[in-house]
């Protein structure tokens, strides 16, 4: 029993982007040539959380998009944000978080669409996105010409630990009163 949750901490630790509990079941399954179910993965998978929650452990387990993933605790948070500036020097131009937020709002969505919303071209900010794995192709409008329709990413959800779209923060939490012009008409 032991070995078969060393086993699910590996394929849990080697899965770059998470892991489901039923991509879990179905690798123990290949792997180990054993019979185990959902429930039974799902019982290691607390173990498995339970032993990190140790203060000596300096990840902790969590679930983000249905998908488990070890996480660095909170406490070592600087030196892995020291360690990825240094990884990733590039970052998201204004255009692009401007391009990303309207799609993520509006999704699926055009690219006509969104240069609507953000009165310029979109062609470089949208291509950034997709080689980035922040946005995704999500089918073709009914619209004439069937333009590609944008949606956001599984990478997006975990870069900005959401489960789905219906987590982001809603606009009436954003906006304030002292950020409208003009006079409120009752």
């Amino acid at each position: 029993m032991k070995d078969i949750q060393l086993n699910i901490e590996a394929a849990i630790f080697a899965a770059e982007e998470g892991i489901s509990a039923n991509e879990l079941k179905q690798v123990l399954q290949d792997a180990l040539a054993i019979d185990i179910n959902k429930q039974e993965v799902l019982e290691f998978i607390k173990k498995i959380e339970s032993k990190y929650r140790d203060e000596d452990q300096v990840f902790s387990l969590k679930v983000m998009n249905n998908q488990y993933q070890f996480l660095t605790k909170e406490g070592y948070h600087e030196i892995v944000n020291q360690l990825q500036a240094h990884k990733d020097r590039k970052k998201l131009s204004q255009s692009a978080l401007e391009t990303l937020a309207i799609i993520a709002y509006r999704q699926p969505i055009t690219k006509l669409e969104v240069e609507q919303i953000r009165g310029v071209n979109c062609d470089y900010s949208i291509q950034r996105l997709l080689e980035r794995n922040m946005i995704q192709i999500a089918g073709k409008s009914d619209s004439i010409g069937k333009p590609l329709l944008y949606a956001t990413s599984d990478q997006f959800m975990q870069h900005f630990g959401i489960n789905s779209p219906k987590d982001l923060p809603q606009l009436k939490d954003i906006i304030s009163d002292e950020n409208r012009i003009g006079e409120t008409v009752e």
